[in-house]
């Protein structure tokens, strides 16, 4: 069975039974995803960014006030019929939030998930984990449309019985295939009733079954079953506890289930999971990090603010005062006109994409070249290579001798980085100061464009050279403190990496200064060094 037989088999079981939640389409734009749409009855258009006053509705400030009398509006949820969510990925936590509280709440609603993402990108876990199927339309071709199927009408479905060691049986299916959620196994069970209602049948047979499990638990494996191998045992044979016959004939099915899941996986996700599991390390959605602010950015909805939070956004207020105009005017008839108070002013509020600048500021003295610099360029590498694929922008400074210099500025190209890399100077001694500095300079650069710097110093923490360009251990410990109170006053976010053989107090105390993380990794290679740095930006 192909993708597009998939879908339109899973589009099928949905009209059969809507509790079922929905499917996911991994496709892009395009005639083969609209082949596969084609196949829906009326349904209603969602957007990622959409707000609770489209959702849920809200309140017709001109119709109110020109009538005189409290006026709503219906929100896109209380449609009827199915929904379409386009680029799901990028749904705004809380529409994902919304539309899985009305598929839990409601058993009639399907949704159908448009994922066009890159790479690693995927829904949010609150959807996907209520959607019962999945298809990847990425590598189907025009010849492989077929016609869209007639939906098929519920009415067999209360009459379909399902055996009553099915349940059992799909429980150790998805615990041999590492699937956690039970609601993978509510659905396989209702896709077996639902798929033997779709052929006629009161009982579902093996065809029905192992048409379930691919459908629902194929996309959701995160392991391969163990192969179970008969140890040798020179101990008498203990008796069987139920006849050979009956234990064979239990088995089977989970067997041949198994087989359809591992032929409905996809062959680059089989051989991710034979290698262990899938890579996330370069995942990322490559919008960049939010900030909320009041002056510029898409629309949010209005919050309630002072009277120096921005600007007063004046639909909003008026859909904060329409309810309370009745009680109001009996306080005050004498006045005319909308009673405003000051609780109900609302403030207008814009959410702004901002780039993140990552910094990487190396220590390349003498002391780090003859130790860690091999381990240090590995791992600058490999953070640069997932720095790419979050499509966040890299600079590098380096500090050796009496100063620091910039290899790179601020970009995204990843083969002019690993050129840089490759040239890396080493040795001379160690300005700490001078690369804390350096990196301000360039954060505060990168801040006044709109992105959103974090320094990463790399060094053993072994200062020896002053700002005034003297070699003076005591008075460059004292500029690097300096340096560190400047990073802490600016701001900027910072992670303390000590490469030394031994943790530096000193340069934990820098950390502590900065306010940022401090990562002492005295045997890291490249790939620890790239965890370390990577779970520290998460957090």
């Amino acid at each position: 069975m192909n993708q597009l037989a998939r879908a339109h088999t899973a589009l099928a079981l949905l009209a059969m039974d809507p509790a079922l939640g929905g499917l996911v389409i991994r496709a892009r734009a395009g005639a083969v995803r609209d082949a596969v749409l084609a196949a829906l009855p009326p349904h209603t258009r969602l957007r990622p960014a959409m707000g609770a006053e489209a959702l849920e509705g809200g309140i017709d400030v001109s119709a109110t006030l020109s009538s005189g009398t409290l006026t709503q509006t219906r929100g896109l949820l209380a449609r009827s019929g199915a929904f379409v969510l386009a680029m799901a990925e990028r749904a705004e936590p809380y529409l994902a939030a919304r539309l899985a509280a009305t598929l839990d709440a409601e058993g009639a609603r399907i949704l159908i998930a448009l994922d066009e993402g890159i790479g690693e990108e995927a829904l949010p876990p609150a959807l996907s984990d209520r959607l019962a199927f999945r298809v990847d339309l990425e590598d189907c071709a025009l010849g492989d449309i077929t016609p869209a199927p007639i939906w098929p009408a519920p009415a067999l479905l209360a009459q379909v019985c399902t055996p009553d060691d099915l349940a059992h049986t799909l429980v150790l299916l998805a615990v041999r295939l590492g699937i956690t959620s039970l609601r993978a196994v509510g659905f396989a069970l209702r896709a077996t009733r639902a798929h033997a209602a779709l052929m006629g049948r009161l009982e579902p047979i093996e065809d029905d079954m192992t048409a379930a499990v691919a459908l629902v638990f194929a996309h959701r494996a995160t392991q391969l079953p163990a192969q179970q191998e008969d140890a040798p045992n020179d101990s008498p044979p203990e008796e069987p506890q139920t006849p050979p016959d009956e234990e064979h004939q239990e088995s089977l099915p989970q067997d041949i289930m198994l087989d359809a899941v591992l032929a409905a996986l996809p062959p680059d996700l089989l051989a991710k999971l034979n290698a262990g599991g899938t890579d996330r390390g370069a995942s990322g959605s490559g919008a960049g990090q939010k900030k909320i602010g009041n002056r510029r950015g898409r629309p949010l909805p209005a919050r309630d603010g002072g009277p120096a939070q921005g600007r007063v956004d004046l639909i909003a207020t008026l859909r904060a005062a329409i309810p309370w105009q009745t009680l109001r005017a009996r306080e005050a008839p004498h006045r005319t006109g909308p009673h405003i108070r000051a609780i109900d002013l609302r403030r207008k509020r814009y959410v702004d994409l901002s780039d993140r600048l990552l910094i990487f500021t190396v220590d390349a003295s003498g002391s780090a070249a003859m130790a860690r610099m091999g381990e240090a360029k590995g791992a600058i590498e490999l953070l640069l290579a997932e720095a790419y694929a979050r499509r966040d922008h890299v600079a590098l400074i380096a500090f050796r001798g009496a100063g620091a210099e910039m290899l790179l500025e601020p970009t995204r190209s990843l083969v002019q980085t690993k050129r840089k890399l490759a040239d890396l100077p080493g040795g001379g001694a160690t300005p700490l100061a001078a690369g804390l500095l350096a990196a301000l300079a360039m954060a505060q650069q990168a801040r006044r464009k709109g992105l959103t710097p974090t320094i990463i110093t790399l060094t053993d923490g072994r200062a020896n050279m002053a700002l005034d360009g003297t070699a003076n251990r005591a008075e460059a410990s004292a500029d690097a403190r300096t340096a560190a109170r400047a990073l802490c006053a600016a701001r900027v976010e910072a992670i303390v990496i000590d490469t030394g053989r031994k943790s530096e107090p000193a340069l934990m105390q820098i950390a502590d200064i900065i306010g940022g993380s401090y990562l002492p990794l005295p045997r890291a290679d490249a790939r620890s060094l790239s965890t370390a740095v990577t779970r520290a930006l998460e957090d």
